[in-house]
């Protein structure tokens, strides 16, 4: 096993290519489109584009969409950490129909600002890198009209009266992502007086006397506003070219938002994505979470229950494919597994100091096998295992191999305890007025073991763990844990 570095642009990138190739294992991932899991190979060798249908801002985010971002970020740093530079676009729908309807006596563009550095402080408490680029679809009108143009030049599209509509029929591939037959598509009933087809859909939408006027754009079809499928295909073509690597999201968005891209991008004599990754969805009770059935949850609410990175924990260890019922039994679960973890690492940094992260054979292929990190976690966890062991039985050697593995595969994560402390995440703050007046609890329970007050002692230990804190005496002296 060859050592791994971080990062495409260390110092030790083109070793980590070399092992990663000489180790003959390669990415694979299950791609919506073939409805197979296939080896991963780029576009361009050494790069890898990834374009993730990001939010649609007409309110600030719940844990449904935090699971999208944790899942991608887990992605992306794997791809980043096998070797391939990353350029990952995460859009931001910013002019909607629903962005209109709940902005209210708000300015539309006032609410969806504040609801997008929501999503992005979100993204941020969680843990996600941020992206290369977060391209708003307001700020890409040029790029949709030019679409459109093309599209209409090639008999694809059509206006009527101030819209402009995709024709369906005319792109005979339609419905092959979703497994759709196109005589059993309907349309969305909207508008069906303009168009040819009642299975058409929108590509621009012209302004209607009751929307505000800072809503439209002119276009030489008339003044109006993007529909939703035509801009992520105008800022992925921006951004990654008209061919590239991975476009992701919701299994809810493969139809018709998804289907509609690849109709409206291949019509346009695009190439598109190579590979279409969907992850499922999070579930409260028997139905999605959803803005618009008002079944949500936020982050807020779970942070009052556990620590952002244990939340992270609990949105990253299952497999991206698999549904995630939410309950907070099985939120508070998880934070005791990640405490497991962290426990592991405290005491073994302790023992040994800092090392440089690993990765374990079996965690390598786990991630390898179409991003498989119930396995990926599951190593780590025999790591803490075999470590735990090594610590009691003072083999210093075998304790720094287990801290260098369940460090490397946390960090791959993003859920290296290390990396949190550093950054100041978990409320760091708070957790210095914690330790300082812990250290005061623990003093005076020292005071009173030397002059052998051994009650009192246990008395202060007692009180420390009905308020949740954990005592143990190490050779280094007591530490404490949640």
């Amino acid at each position: 096993m060859c050592e791994f570095d971080v990062g495409y642009r260390s110092p030790g990138a083109l070793r980590l290519r070399v092992c990663v190739e000489l180790r003959g294992v390669t990415l694979r991932l299950y791609d919506t489109a073939s409805r197979s899991i296939r080896d991963f190979v780029p576009v361009t060798p050494g790069r890898c584009g990834i374009y993730l249908c990001g939010p649609t801002v007409q309110s600030g985010p719940h844990i449904g969409h935090l699971r999208s971002a944790v899942n991608y970020d887990v992605l992306r740093r794997w791809l980043t950490r096998s070797g391939y530079e990353v350029t990952f676009v995460q859009n931001v729908t910013d002019i909607d129909d629903k962005v209109l309807a709940k902005a209210g006596d708000l300015e539309w563009w006032a609410l969806a600002y504040a609801n997008e550095r929501a999503f992005a402080d979100g993204y941020a408490t969680l843990g996600c890198l941020p992206p290369t680029i977060a391209p708003r679809a307001t700020g890409h009108v040029p790029e949709m009209i030019e679409l459109m143009h093309t599209l209409i030049n090639r008999g694809h599209a059509y206006a009527s009266e101030g819209d402009v509509y995709f024709d369906v029929i005319s792109y005979p591939e339609y419905g092959a992502l979703s497994g759709q037959r196109i005589d059993h598509v309907q349309g969305d009933g909207a508008d069906d007086h303009c168009k040819r087809d009642p299975r058409d859909f929108a590509l621009w939408k012209g302004r209607k006397p009751e929307e505000p006027a800072s809503a439209s754009w002119p276009t030489p079809w008339g003044p109006g506003r993007p529909g939703w499928h035509l801009e992520c295909s105008a800022m992925a073509g921006r951004y990654l070219g008209e061919t590239f690597d991975i476009h992701g999201g919701g299994l809810d968005l493969v139809f018709p938002h998804h289907e509609n891209e690849i109709a409206q991008s291949k019509a346009a004599g695009f190439g598109f994505a190579n590979y279409w990754v969907h992850h499922a969805l999070l579930n409260l009770g028997p139905e999605k979470m959803s803005k618009s059935i008002g079944n949500v949850i936020d982050l807020a609410h779970v942070l009052g229950l556990v620590r952002a990175v244990e939340v992270r924990y609990y949105l990253a260890t299952p497999h991206y494919r698999s549904t995630i019922d939410y309950s907070e039994e099985s939120l508070l679960e998880a934070a005791v597994g990640y405490r497991r973890i962290e426990n592991f690492v405290e005491r073994a940094t302790e023992r040994v100091g800092a090392v440089e992260p690993a990765l374990a054979p079996a965690f390598v292929n786990a991630l390898d096998d179409d991003l498989g990190t119930p396995a990926g976690i599951a190593s780590v966890h025999e790591a803490v295992r075999a470590g735990n062991a090594a610590l009691a039985a003072g083999d210093d050697a075998a304790v720094r191999s287990a801290l260098a593995e369940v460090r490397g595969g946390l960090e791959v994560f993003g859920l290296d305890p290390a990396e949190w402390a550093a950054s100041g995440g978990d409320s760091g703050e708070l957790r210095g007025v914690v330790d300082s007046l812990v250290a005061v609890a623990l003093e005076q329970r020292q005071a009173a073991r030397a002059r052998k007050d051994y009650g009192a002692a246990d008395s202060i230990r007692d009180q420390l763990k009905e308020a949740g804190i954990v005592v143990e005496d190490t050779p280094a002296g007591p530490r404490w844990t949640l």
